[in-house]
C-alpha cells in the first residue's frame, strides 16, 4: 500500500524496528487496552456530593474536548509530514508553528488528556493506572523520536528547550 510506504514503512523496518516499528504495535495495544478495560473503583468510594459529580464532569469534558482540538489541530499542522512512526519522514519538514508552537508532541498530549478524561469521568482506578502507563509510554516514545529528530534537524534542540514536550507549560 502507497500510504504505509509514503509514510515510511519498509519490510527491513518491520523486521529490525528500524524506524519505531515496534513502538507503533505497542502503542496501538496499550490504546485497545484501554479502550476495554473495565473500569474498577475502590470499594466504598463514592461520591455523594451531586456537586462533586458534577465538577467531574465538566473537569473530564474540559479535558477530553482539549485532547480532541489537541489531536485535531496536530494532524492539520502536520499535514504532509504525518507518519504513525516515531522517525521522521525523509521528505518531511520541522513543525514549529500552530499546536506545535505549544507542546513538541501534541498527538500524544491529545491522548493523554483524553485518557485522563476518561479516568476523571469514570472514577476509576484501573484506568488510572493505565494513564499512567500511557503517560510512561509516551515520554519514552517521544525520546526516542526526538533523537532522530535532533538528528535530522540542527534547530530541533533550540525548539526543545522553548516548548514543553506533552503538557503545555509543564512538562
Amino acid at each position: 500500500m502507497k500510504i504505509l510506504t509514503d509514510w515510511g514503512f519498509t519490510r527491513e523496518g518491520w523486521r529490525n524496528n528500524s524506524r519505531g516499528e515496534y513502538l507503533v504495535l505497542l502503542q496501538g495495544a496499550l490504546l485497545a487496552v484501554f479502550a476495554i478495560l473495565p473500569v474498577y473503583q475502590l470499594p466504598g468510594f463514592k461520591i455523594e456530593s451531586t456537586q462533586l459529580i458534577y465538577l467531574s464532569w465538566i473537569i473530564a469534558s474540559i479535558l477530553s474536548l482539549s485532547g480532541l482540538i489537541f489531536i485535531i489541530k496536530g494532524l492539520i499542522d502536520l499535514g504532509k509530514n504525518l507518519t504513525p512512526l516515531p522517525y521522521p519522514r525523509e521528505d518531511g519538514e520541522l513543525v514549529k508553528t500552530g499546536i506545535y508552537g505549544i507542546v513538541r508532541h501534541p498527538l500524544y498530549s491529545g491522548l493523554i488528556f483524553a485518557a485522563i478524561a476518561w479516568t476523571i469521568f469514570q472514577i476509576s482506578l484501573s484506568h488510572l493506572i493505565a494513564t499512567a502507563i500511557l503517560l510512561i509510554f509516551f515520554d519514552i516514545k517521544s525520546r526516542r523520536e526526538e533523537t532522530w529528530l535532533s538528528e535530522k534537524y540542527p534547530d530541533y534542540s533550540d525548539y526543545r528547550q522553548r516548548v514543553k514536550k506533552l503538557i503545555p507549560g509543564i512538562y
